[in-house]
């Protein structure tokens, strides 16, 4: 049996939604916002005539605006992830774009498919939100790995810049101007929170549950500690950086080792949805002799309830702290 074309239509315009996306990101806010860019913008953004201050408030801005958004419906959902992704779009513009990219992909799937008008609708919805989520859940994954990859080494820059009597805050400064991003900005508004007066164990501190990092808690609670207490903080963070490495290397273990797990539990729930979706595609009056059956509709329900059970057990099972 031939492969309808509507399926190929679906699959281009989902990868459609992420390009229009990413390309409506770059081109508002240049090149130098992408991870794939090694630029600092903190510093470029100085480097083209911004004052400290005014490059200090808007990147507080892009970076705290989603966590105070939280309570707008259906952002609630994305905000988290928005956060750590620092994404420069405010909660509204998000919110603009999904209803913009649901409008693009209604118009490619009337255009490219037969389907009626409801289920476009229904459909376009379904991509141009989950796309957009997607599309953040994939730039904060990125952005949180490469900030951990960072951080051993922001740490150990630290470590040496105390070691050859530099104060805490001007070894701070000087990572963020000789590592790259996106440490080098986060550590940049630090620097700059702390020239403008603020504790650099608190600004840690709030950086770290922006963040949702365990590493980077350990690192404030180290600093607050030795503000608090004394001692030889460059001892107790040459031990932080070996401890964050040697976390970092068991983690990589375990995420290996439970590799077949995870994708063993998203195939097995995923495969009959995708079945489902190919064969109602390519016959779509496959299942009209059992459709009228009185168990049609509980069975339905209790097989998606089944696949859910099977996700969430297999996350928990796989779910291992380090």
């Amino acid at each position: 049996m031939p492969i309808s074309p509507e399926l190929i239509v679906y699959g281009l315009i989902f990868v459609g939604v992420f390009v229009l996306v990413e390309g409506i990101y770059l081109t508002v806010f240049g090149k130098s916002i992408s991870l794939n860019s090694r630029v600092n913008r903190r510093l470029e953004m100085m480097d083209k005539g911004a004052r400290r201050d005014e490059v200090l408030e808007q990147l507080r801005k892009e970076m705290n605006q989603h966590g105070e958004n939280k309570t707008i419906p259906l952002y609630s959902m994305l905000a988290e992830k928005a956060q750590k992704a620092a994404i420069a779009f405010t909660p509204q513009q998000l919110i603009l774009m999904m209803g913009a990219v649901s409008a693009f992909a209604f118009v490619g799937l009337s255009v490219g498919t037969q389907t009626g008008v409801a289920t476009t609708a229904v459909i376009s919805v379904m991509m141009g939100v989950g796309g957009v989520y997607f599309w953040v859940s994939m730039k904060a994954g990125k952005r949180i790995a490469m900030i951990e990859e960072q951080l051993p080494d922001a740490i150990e820059l630290m470590v040496r810049s105390l070691k050859v009597g530099h104060p805490f805050s001007s070894a701070i400064q000087i990572v963020s101007r000789e590592i790259d991003d996106p440490l080098a900005t986060e550590f940049g508004l630090i620097a700059d929170e702390s020239a403008y007066g603020r504790d650099v164990g608190e600004a840690l501190k709030d950086m770290a549950e922006r963040l949702d990092m365990q590493d980077m808690r350990f690192l404030s609670v180290a600093v607050t500690i030795q503000q608090q207490s004394g001692g030889n903080l460059a001892e107790i963070l040459a031990g932080l950086s070996k401890v964050i490495r040697a976390r970092f290397r068991l983690f990589r273990r375990v995420k290996a080792i439970t590799a077949e797990a995870k994708w063993s539990g998203k195939f097995l729930s995923a495969f009959p949805v995708v079945a489902l979706i190919v064969i109602n595609v390519l016959d779509p009056n496959y299942y009209d002799e059992v459709k009228p059956h009185e168990l049609f509709i509980p069975g339905c329900i209790a097989v998606g309830l089944f696949l859910a059970a099977n996700l969430i057990i297999m996350r928990i099972l796989t779910n291992i702290k380090v």
